[in-house]
């Protein structure tokens, strides 16, 4: 949770204008601050990795139509991370964690995180949702928790502010406009947009946990995908040439390293991943 806590408090100081204003390449900056920390804290994998050679090809495909939608170019990069989850951040950074790339069954489902990710990141939803929290004591946990008074009493309850907000952030709407735009990009870089439906499937069977949609800011499992079966019909010059077999999904697998997902990483599902503080991330609730 400190982690979380960090990059929450540094990029929310910085929007509320504690800090210096910034200039017009705000979400570039906001980008840089949490790439830093991410690095500080040994959680980038650097390369060369295997795991690059499963998720380059993928992205490659979705930047050449995601990169003419958004201010700043794309990249992909991976974290460690126990929870299989991604989150995009402003500035054109999508983090893909470890895990992930083990507990997705195809590629189908890892594009439909990336094009989900990079939705958020288009839309501005970030930024859209901080100025959204600018209150007295949005600016009073900040500056509580950026002090070092995290290991006080004082420190933890401005610990549990930010992850009050980093979990508040999300709403129902601007994620499941985030899995239609996520859905559009898929199927314009070539790839089934079928995959998003079968990973949030894939969550429900592997997590037995859960909690009810009204007392959550996302939607549910169920309602995700009957949105995305909705959007899919309602366009079907778009999406009909799609299958919704999963059997003609494509397994994770790379040629040159022959590396495929350990089962036994598909039940290692957190449904409540920390990674939602200044990005937003894929995995359901």
């Amino acid at each position: 949770m400190k982690r979380i806590a960090a990059i929450i408090m540094t990029a929310l100081f910085t929007a509320v204008g504690i800090a210096p204003a910034l200039a017009d390449d705000q979400e570039q900056q906001i980008g840089q601050q949490v790439y830093q920390q991410l690095e500080q804290k040994g959680e980038i994998i650097q390369r060369p990795n295997a795991m690059y050679a499963i998720l380059d090809p993928i992205a490659a495909r979705i930047k050449s139509v995601a990169d003419t939608q958004y201010d700043y170019t794309f990249h992909f990069i991976l974290v460690h991370e126990k929870a299989p989850n991604a989150f995009a951040v402003p500035g054109g950074n999508v983090y893909v964690t470890d895990s992930l790339i083990n507990f997705v069954q195809n590629k189908e489902e890892l594009a439909g995180v990336l094009c989900h990710e990079t939705s958020h990141d288009i839309h501005h939803d970030v930024l859209n949702n901080m100025q959204k929290s600018q209150t007295t004591g949005t600016i009073i946990g900040i500056v509580g928790a950026i002090t070092g008074l995290n290991r006080s009493g004082l420190g933890q309850l401005g610990e549990n502010l930010a992850y009050t907000l980093q979990t508040s952030n999300f709403s129902r709407a601007v994620e499941r406009n985030a899995d239609a735009k996520g859905a559009v990009t898929c199927a314009q870089a070539g790839y089934n947009p079928w995959g998003m439906v079968w990973l949030f499937q894939n969550f429900e069977k592997a997590n037995t946990g859960g909690s009810m949609e009204a007392l959550s800011d996302h939607p549910t499992d169920e309602h995700r995908i009957a949105d995305l079966k909705t959007e899919f019909a309602a366009s079907p010059r778009l999406f009909g040439r799609f299958s919704s077999d999963i059997a003609t999904a494509t397994p994770v697998r790379s040629s040159a390293t022959g590396y495929a997902p350990a089962p036994a990483a598909r039940h290692a599902v957190h449904r409540r991943s920390a990674y939602h503080a200044v990005g937003y991330c894929c995995a359901p609730h």
